[in-house]
């Protein structure tokens, strides 16, 4: 079976039309096009603000025109990663979708459900001709993954609806109403390279396999992150045996888990067998260390051709090895109010060194303002002591939640009438747009969910086909009582 054929068909067909399009963050300009092109073939008003977002608006169907607008909104652009053996070009190629049970996957790569999903769900009302719902209000953003600019130069002009739905939420039990706000830290230092006086031999360290992840979503599953392994292996090893930092090449996009990582050292030639030993012994305590959750860690060496002398001055060695490893990574701290959030933490995202020059870049999240501050001055001042240059951006808010929203009444209660259990009505440690959103269009009420999506920001990322259905019967119903 194909994705084309699953139900509901309008929802999966344009989700299947929608990932044919390349559509990284920061290039969308191609998913735009195609999505202005679906307005207006529909013969829908279409408009594009001075940013990017794409707003498509429908007028309410019979017995519905007068009442208020609700606005739909998804991003259109998603993350992409893919396994290290997969051949894939995201700027040309569109996504390769498989049925695997009752779960649609990509092929090696990163699906786009985050938030293809909410997209396609929004352009299956607006094509829809017998549908019932009030005045549609769609919104499209751009660039939700690495900086949410679509929703922070949001023109507010555009909007009059009171109501907005928001389709990025991954748990189809979930109403979400609140979630975390961040920062990007961005660091870099120049590093000495020094010319080897003794006989040495190349090794390219790798660590693979690991499940990865949103680092908002999944940072508290107890992922590992590989920059932080390959870090303490090489710190560990060095203890031992006689090695030079090259090249660290760790992780891939600021908001997902690192899930790979790869080191070229220059190892004296004498301690070759130590280096060998250390990192069996190494590899083999790690794999009990993850057993549990990651069962598909690799961690490996091989010899490579290593013709030039120059490598790391030992001195910066050593303070990288030592920043990296001191860094904190991970939940920085457990909400006290709501049982099982996380409420602040950090990821180390991605680590570059190469011809002189050490990089970072990790991501900050919290729902509460002045610990965002805190954890991200905690990671600033980590690389400040080592003399690197530290540039902190992208700060956008936290979303509040309010638990006397009247959307969030109507929405509960209809899912406690159709599935006779109780919905799970929670924030999210995710940066969803709301939060920026909110700012912009303060007196508008507004939520957040979706269906069943695993693995987001991974190569592992899968939608469930009943979950999907699910949540389509639920917005079906829902928007029949939006008035």
């Amino acid at each position: 079976m194909t994705v084309k054929e699953l139900e509901p068909k309008a929802l999966w067909n344009h989700f299947a039309d929608l990932n044919a399009v390349p559509r990284p963050s920061k290039k969308e300009e191609r998913v735009i096009q195609f999505m202005v092109d679906f307005g207006e073939n529909l013969g829908l008003s279409t408009e594009v603000d001075k940013i990017g977002n794409v707003i498509i608006k429908k007028s309410g169907t019979h017995g519905m025109e007068n009442a208020g607008p609700v606005i739909m909104q998804s991003h259109l652009d998603m993350v992409h990663q893919k396994n290290n053996d997969t051949v894939f070009d995201f700027d040309e190629q569109g996504i390769d979708m498989l049925v695997d049970g009752d779960w649609v996957k990509a092929n090696g790569t990163t699906l786009g459900a985050d938030n293809g999903i909410g997209v396609a769900t929004i352009m299956a009302i607006l094509s829809s001709t017998d549908i019932p719902h009030p005045p549609i209000e769609a919104m499209f953003t751009i660039d939700e993954e690495t900086g949410m600019t679509g929703a922070m130069h949001l023109d507010p002009s555009y909007y009059t609806g009171k109501t907005l739905l928001n389709l990025d939420t991954e748990d189809d039990d979930e109403l979400s109403i609140g979630c975390a706000g961040g920062i990007d830290t961005n660091t870099s230092y120049t590093y000495k390279i020094t010319e080897l006086n003794r006989k040495h031999v190349g090794f390219k360290v790798t660590v693979k396999g690991l499940m990865g992840g949103h680092s908002g979503m999944d940072i508290d599953k107890g992922h590992a992150n590989a920059n932080k392994i390959l870090t303490r292996i090489l710190y560990t090893i060095r203890t031992f045996a006689v090695l030079n930092l090259v090249e660290f090449d760790g992780g891939s996009l600021r908001n997902a888990i690192p899930r790979e990582a790869n080191a070229i050292i220059a190892v004296l030639k004498d301690d070759v067998a130590v280096f060998e030993l250390e990192l069996l012994k190494i590899a083999k305590m790690m794999e009990v260390e993850y057993q549990t959750v990651e069962k598909n860690l690799v961690i490996n060496s091989e010899i490579v051709d290593f013709q030039s002398k120059m490598v790391m001055d030992n001195s910066d060695m050593i303070k990288i090895l030592n920043v990296l490893y001191a860094v904190p990574n991970g939940v920085f701290r457990m909400s006290p109010d709501i049982e099982g959030l996380v409420e602040t933490s950090s990821s180390l995202a991605r680590v570059i060194v190469k011809d002189g020059q050490f990089i970072t870049q990790s991501l900050q999240r919290s729902s509460v303002e002045s610990t965002k501050d805190d954890v991200a001055n905690t990671i600033r001042s980590s690389f400040e002591n080592m003399g690197a240059a530290v540039v902190q951006a992208g700060d956008y808010p936290g979303w509040q939640p309010n638990p006397n929203s009247k959307v969030l009444t109507m929405m509960a209660d209809l899912y406690r009438e159709k599935y006779k259990e109780e919905p799970q009505i929670k924030a999210c440690h995710a940066g969803l747009e709301c939060g920026i959103l909110s700012k912009h269009l303060p007196d508008v009420d507004m939520i957040s969910f979706g269906p069943n999506i695993r693995g987001a920001h991974s190569p592992d990322e899968k939608v469930q086909i009943s979950s999907v259905q699910k949540f389509w019967d639920y917005l079906l119903v829902a928007l029949t009582r939006l008035n």
